[in-house]
Order: structure tokens, then sequence, then C-alpha cells
């Protein structure tokens, strides 16, 4: 049973979401070779006070233009 586990920083919407869930199982299974029904999706949203890249937080960054 494939398991994708996508990291990304909060605030998505459900919609987006869902969206990413309906890929990623379509494609998973078709390249996979399994039924969809098999596929996991797991999000791990992440606050921007906990994600830094360049020795930048996110949520900085997001404010900074």
């Amino acid at each position: 049973m494939p398991i994708v586990r996508v990291e990304l920083l909060s605030g998505r919407s459900h919609e987006q979401k869902k969206e990413i869930v309906e890929v990623f199982t379509r494609e998973l299974s078709r390249i996979g070779k399994c039924r969809e029904q098999d596929v996991q999706v797991i999000f791990n949203e992440i606050d921007g006070r906990s994600w830094a890249v360049g020795g930048v937080f996110a949520d900085h960054a997001a404010h900074s233009g």
C-alpha cells in the first residue's frame, strides 16, 4: 500500500488539498500498478514560524514580498 506524505506550509484550502489527493492517487496508482483505494495521502501542514529557507522564516518571507 503506497503512502504519500506531503509536507507544506499551512493555509491551503480543502479544495486545493482535494485536488492534490486526486492527482497523486490517480498517478501513483497508474505508475505503481496498484488500486486507487490502496493509495494513502497524508498532509503534514507546518506553520510558517517553524519553516525556514535560506535563513528566512517562511512567515516572514511571505510578508516581505
